[in-house]
């Protein structure tokens, strides 16, 4: 199959196999819309195989101090200590105030891939570009079954193959209740993309982003400042009040205490918009 080799795909599915024994910058993330459907091939990571999907956990909710909506990765992600998701625990095993507070932090798990737009019904602009998709676990249920499961005979590579034997992904995007629902979703039968030229093949392949920088990463002690505004609701300018020194007297029969060491401010949050909705129903696809 052109450009794709039988060892950069092993490197695939190797990759995938060993995430799921698992227990920002701007992203040029591609949207979509219920009564939609959208066509793409997935494009593996030239430079890093094993790289060609980014999986992750997030959380997500609206401020508790501020009422904007906040998200973050999880650093569970990478198997660290995660203070959003102690919180959220502790709250759940506390009183009803505490539990009601706790169901409203959604923690979603998601996965990124790289794709070559065939056809975006909505946004026609984005045909023929390289974008980023970002699926729930619905979606990645398709994709793993096309690679290493039941499906994988009949596809595997053909995935990721840009050539007239590759095969698209359809994301069709239907509505279940109030929510957009992924189930029906499928990969087609190989087939030509009209329009692209072989010789256009290795560009795009190159084209691919690397999938782990696309969102910020904040430390331990940056997600503990989000806890404290946006869940405890912990004035900022509070917190640096009262860790500010307090005025040292002149000692008589006794040394003063060392004043504590300040803490740092809260990061600022950007107000709701339609991505931050978009981000809440991602959250959602089961």
């Amino acid at each position: 199959m052109s450009n794709i080799t039988k060892s950069m795909f092993e490197s695939i599915r190797g990759a995938l196999a060993a995430d799921e024994g698992k227990s920002s910058n701007n992203a040029n993330i591609l949207r979509t819309e219920p009564g939609n459907t959208y066509t793409v091939r997935l494009l593996p990571f030239a430079a890093d195989p094993s790289k060609t999907f980014f999986h992750y956990f997030q959380h997500g909710w609206n401020s508790f101090s501020t009422g904007q909506y906040v998200a973050a990765i999880s650093p569970q992600t990478f198997g660290d200590r995660d203070p959003i998701a102690e919180t959220r625990y502790k709250f759940y095993r506390g009183n009803d105030e505490e539990k009601a507070i706790a169901s409203k932090i959604m923690r979603s798990e998601k996965w990124l891939a790289n794709v070559y737009v065939v056809n975006d019904p909505v946004n026609p602009d984005n045909n023929g570009k390289t974008m980023v998709l970002r699926y729930g676990k619905q979606l990645h249920k398709v994709i793993a079954s096309a690679i290493d499961g039941e499906d994988a005979g009949d596809l595997g590579p053909r995935i990721f193959d840009l050539g007239p034997d590759g095969v698209n992904f359809k994301i069709i995007v239907e509505k279940q209740g109030d929510f957009p629902t992924y189930v029906s979703s499928k990969f087609t039968f190989p087939t030509e993309i009209k329009g692209l030229a072989e010789s256009d093949h290795e560009k795009i392949y190159k084209s691919g982003v690397e999938l782990n920088s696309i969102f910020p990463i904040k430390s331990y002690d940056e997600l503990k400042e989000m806890v404290n505004e946006h869940i405890l609701c912990e004035d900022a300018d509070s917190q640096r009040s009262e860790a500010a020194p307090a005025p040292v007297a002149v000692p008589t029969s006794a040394p003063a205490t060392a004043a504590p060491v300040p803490v740092a401010a809260a990061t600022t949050t950007a107000s709701t918009d339609d991505s931050d909705i978009q981000d809440l129903l991602d959250g959602l696809d089961i």
